[in-house]
């Protein structure tokens, strides 16, 4: 039975740690807030760890599932940290959404204690880790890989190799990038078309059945825009970091990309105006303000515009 720490219970490691405490991985977990980690271990009847250091005494993977690169570098050093306690032959298995450059630092160091690293940032959202059917892009060397595919099957559906450490991250920030790029392109085109006396429903209608339509128009926008329902699935200050780093990675591989840079200034600029909690979606309600026009039915807040 393999040695599994989990590290990051957040909306989406939750649900990948719960597929991971069904009794196949001897488990245990560990959360910067405590409380979090103490009720899914009493939930799934699974130990929680005191610290980074305690989480990774005597496993042979520790999983970490955080909001960027740094946070995860946080965890490395002091003696309470990874790095106190993995043990050569171990891997350290980074599902977080990072940045290439950080996970290469991050795997140099590791590899001078003789612990293994693999980036797999996963796609799929807050519904896909429930189902345990993630899309999970890896970097690193094949052989790490097929070490900890029993793990990742556990929580995902579609697993790749996308090549050398950070090639995972560096595929699933252009991935969300190119999120942000739909969702964006799709509000201002609604919002031009309803200026000019299209529905926005009508138009999504027929853009739908047409070669402009996208998961973002056949799903999100019908669901959460027209609706007005905006569930809180992943933050648009994580999406904005992704966008980030997708232009980072552009300008460092010397690539033209004029939209990418255009897209991660917009992006700031929507997380500085929704601030830290906001859903992603809600970057619609940005594109509203500007154009002065609404794009749903559902309840409008006094400071929106009105059709």
């Amino acid at each position: 039975m393999l040695r599994l720490a989990f590290c990051g219970l957040g909306a989406i490691g939750t649900p990948m740690a719960r597929h991971l405490a069904s009794g196949a991985f001897d488990l245990i977990v560990w959360n910067r807030t405590t409380a979090r980690a103490t009720a899914f271990g009493e939930a799934q009847g699974v130990r929680v760890a005191d610290s980074p250091a305690h989480a990774a005494t005597d496993r042979d993977i520790v999983v970490t599932c955080l909001p960027t690169s740094r946070d995860v570098a946080s965890l490395l050093d002091g003696p309470d940290g990874l790095l106190a306690t993995l043990a050569p032959g171990a891997t350290l298995l980074d599902c977080t959404s990072g940045d290439p450059g950080t996970s290469r630092q991050i795997a140099a160091r590791l590899a001078e204690r003789g612990v293994r690293f693999l980036d797999a940032p996963v796609s799929g959202g807050v519904n896909g880790a429930e189902a345990g059917t993630l899309t999970v892009m890896c970097g690193g060397e094949a052989a790490d890989l097929e070490r900890v595919r029993p793990v990742l099957e556990a929580f995902g559906q579609r697993i790749v190799h996308a090549g050398p450490v950070g090639a995972g991250h560096a595929l699933k920030a252009v991935n969300n990038a190119m999120l942000a790029m739909h969702i964006w392109g799709a509000a201002e085109g609604l919002a031009a078309l309803a200026k000019a006396g299209v529905r926005p429903d009508l138009a999504l209608e027929v853009i739908n059945a047409s070669s402009g339509r996208s998961n973002t128009t056949e799903n999100l926008f019908p669901q959460r825009v027209l609706t007005g329902a905006f569930p809180r699935t992943f933050r648009a200050a994580l999406l904005d970091k992704d966008v980030g780093i997708a232009a980072d990675i552009a300008r460092a591989e010397h690539v033209p990309s004029p939209l990418l840079q255009l897209t991660a200034e917009l992006w700031r600029m929507a997380h500085q105006e929704l601030g830290e909690e906001a859903d992603h979606v809600e970057a619609v309600r940005v594109v509203e303000r500007l154009a002065g026009v609404a794009l749903r039915s559902g309840p409008l807040s006094s400071s929106e515009p009105s059709a």
